[in-house]
Parts: C-alpha cells; sequence; structure tokens
C-alpha cells in the first residue's frame, strides 16, 4: 500500500473520527433535547433512540480505530500476521453488534402510529445490510488466514531453500 494511500486513508479516518465524536457530545445532546418535546404518545420512544444513536456511532468508532491499527500494519509490512486476526475479528463483531442496533431501531419504531411501516422495513433492510457487510469482513478475515498461511509456507521454504544453499 503505497504512502498516498496510507496518507488519504489516514486523514478520512480522522475526519470521521473526529465528526462521530462530534455527533456524540454535540448532536445527541441536542437531539435529546428535541426528544423532550415529544407528544406523550411518543414519549417513549426518547431513551432507546438515544441509547441506539450513541450505540451506533460507538460502532463505528470501533471499526475506525481497528481499521488505524490495520493501515499501521500494512505500513509496517506485518499485517499478514496472526496479530491482524484480533482486529478484523473486533471489527466483524462491530458490524454485527451495528446490525443488532439497526434492529433494535427497527423494532422500537415498529409499534405504534411512530412511523410508517414502509420505514421500519426499511431500518431492517439497511439491518440486513449491514450484517452482510459483516459476512464480507468475515470472508476476507478468510483470505487473510489463507495469505498468512502462504506467508509462513514461504518463509519456511526459504529457510529450507538457504539451508541447501
Amino acid at each position: 500500500m503505497g504512502r498516498l494511500a496510507v496518507l488519504a486513508l489516514r486523514a478520512v479516518l480522522v475526519v470521521l473520527l473526529a465528526g462521530s465524536v462530534f455527533v456524540q457530545a454535540v448532536m445527541v445532546p441536542l437531539l435529546a433535547r428535541d426528544l423532550d418535546g415529544l407528544d406523550a404518545d411518543y414519549a417513549y420512544l426518547r431513551t432507546p433512540l438515544l441509547v441506539i444513536m450513541v450505540l451506533g456511532v460507538l460502532t463505528g468508532q470501533v471499526v475506525m480505530v481497528c481499521v488505524w491499527r490495520l493501515v499501521t500494519m500494512v505500513r509496517r509490512g506485518t499485517v499478514f500476521s496472526h496479530a491482524a486476526f484480533r482486529y478484523v475479528d473486533i471489527v466483524i463483531g462491530a458490524f454485527v453488534a451495528a446490525a443488532l442496533v439497526v434492529f433494535a431501531l427497527g423494532t422500537v419504531l415498529a409499534p405504534g402510529e411512530a412511523v410508517a411501516p414502509g420505514v421500519v422495513l426499511l431500518v431492517g433492510g439497511v439491518g440486513v445490510a449491514v450484517l452482510g457487510v459483516a459476512l464480507i469482513v468475515l470472508v476476507l478475515r478468510m483470505l487473510l488466514a489463507q495469505a498468512v498461511a502462504r506467508d509462513l509456507q514461504a518463509t519456511r521454504l526459504q529457510a529450507e531453500l538457504d539451508e541447501v544453499i
């Protein structure tokens, strides 16, 4: 991975992390204030919506930190090691957690007349899409496992060849 690509990805990650901290520090309290004015019929939505929003942002932050660590490993040339699996596993877990958070949002919005049924269906579709991303990362993890095995095999063969020569 080239130096420019690493710098560009890190710049994007910094902007996204700063934006997510802004959302947690500024936007969630503003949303809480706005939700104070909810109709009494929908007041039960206030706390679950705020918790879901904070948890959703948190899962995104976890993914971004792990991607940062993986990019650092790529830059150092150590990504084809067992240490990378820890970060990839955390990313998979964060995407599954994010999908559960999205499904929880759909569950909170489903009863009553708070939103149209089509919106709940769309939220469910987003949850399935997020689970799909988790599955894609799982497949990429399997590819990483194969690459690590090949790298170990190549290192072992090189050591044998060095002994022969």
